[in-house]
C-alpha cells in the first residue's frame, strides 16, 4: 500500500476476545523481525531497499469487534 511517497506494509491481527492479552499484543518482536526481513525481500524484488525508499509498518490489530489502527507500530530501525 502506498501513502504519498510511502511504502506501507500492513499486518493484520485478529483476536476473538482478550484473554491471552490483544491483538496488537501478538506482534512480538520476533514477528517483527519476520514482516521486517519479508518487506526486506519484497523490495530488494522491485530493486529497492530500505535504504532508497521510505517505508511504514503499520498493526490493525482486530480484537473482538474493536479495530485499532496503530501507524508506524514499529520501524525498519528497530
Amino acid at each position: 500500500m502506498r501513502d504519498h511517497q510511502v511504502w506501507v506494509f500492513v499486518e493484520v491481527r485478529y483476536r476473538r476476545n482478550a484473554d491471552f492479552g490483544d491483538a496488537a499484543a501478538s506482534i512480538t518482536r520476533r514477528k517483527q523481525q519476520r514482516l521486517l526481513h519479508a518487506a526486506a525481500v519484497w523490495l530488494a524484488q522491485r530493486g529497492a531497499s530500505f535504504d532508497t525508499v521510505d517505508c511504514r509498518f503499520d498493526v490493525l490489530a482486530i480484537t473482538g469487534n474493536r479495530f485499532d489502527w496503530l501507524p508506524n507500530a514499529f520501524t525498519a530501525q528497530g
